[in-house]
């Protein structure tokens, strides 16, 4: 036993190392387009994802057409020209990385999660504006700049502990109320955040650790907590008196089908680090 628990830290020390590295690596800005029409990816959510954010990919893989309106769709943010702003930036950032995403997942269905394939973060290989860009662009390099905390809770990187993938698409109109909406539903949900009012105690995901400088402009997640959080625990949350707890991070796939029920926290030491 003592051999195996010194062959996991050393996995977990490995991967610690390698993401340090990966780290050092510079995000740039993405310029979007502006006019980005998001129909086709709306009606391509509501096919697709349940009421729990979970994805049918192996429906979606199987179907021609839908994989075709997909890359229909991201096909539009390839355009030059006038960029986009505000809300409409914003929207088309996140529904980019959302498809952007999926789409990759279609390419390397089946799989048990997102680290099962090659790099997928920080490979420059989807096109915005006529250059490519990564996930860590759209993320780190221009949305989070653009807003901060909010982005946390829009951007879906295809694991079970994401906040669920929501079954419309952003759009600049609505995009405030939508964020709200998504912090509801994700603070909502029992599995994902857990508070244990008897125990003086919120067991909340791993985001609100790993992005931890972007809540302390809010003035940490306790704010966040108290204002999404359902009524039930409004009273509780309202007092200073609670210590917060993170949840352990499950990377499994948000597939509807069991891929990814199982995948654990050897499993993402093994496919992070080789």
């Amino acid at each position: 036993m003592n051999r195996l628990l010194c062959f996991v830290w050393f996995l977990a020390a490995s991967v610690a190392f390698a993401q340090d590295s990966k780290s050092e690596k510079k995000e740039k800005e993405v310029r979007i387009p502006a006019g980005v029409q998001h129909a086709q990816w709306d009606r391509l959510l509501k096919k697709h994802v349940d009421q729990r954010g979970l994805v049918n990919y192996a429906a979606w893989q199987r179907n021609p057409s839908d994989r075709a309106a997909l890359d229909r769709y991201l096909t539009q943010y390839q355009r030059t020209g006038s960029a986009a702003a505000g809300n409409e930036k914003a929207a088309s950032l996140a529904n980019a990385y959302n498809a952007f995403t999926i789409r990759w997942i279609l390419q390397n269905y089946p799989t048990e999660s997102i680290w099962r394939t090659e790099e997928p973060f920080d490979v420059r290989r989807h096109r915005i504006g006529g250059e490519l860009v990564s996930l860590s662009d759209i993320e780190k390099g221009t949305l989070i700049p653009a807003i901060g905390w909010k982005a946390h809770g829009v951007l879906v990187c295809a694991a079970r502990s994401c906040p669920p993938l929501q079954r419309s698409a952003y759009n600049a109109g609505q995009f405030d109320a939508q964020v709200a909406a998504v912090y509801r539903i994700w603070l909502g949900r029992s599995d994902l955040n857990t508070f244990r009012p008897e125990q003086k105690r919120a067991e909340i995901s791993s985001i609100f650790k790993w992005y931890k400088a972007d809540y302390a402009k809010v003035g940490g997640p306790k704010p966040i907590l108290k204002k999404y959080t359902p009524p039930t625990y409004r009273d509780f949350l309202t007092s200073a008196d609670y210590e917060i707890k993170f949840k352990s991070y499950n990377w499994g796939l948000n597939d509807q089908d069991s891929r990814g029920r199982n995948y654990n926290r050897l499993n993402l030491y093994l496919d992070t680090l080789f």
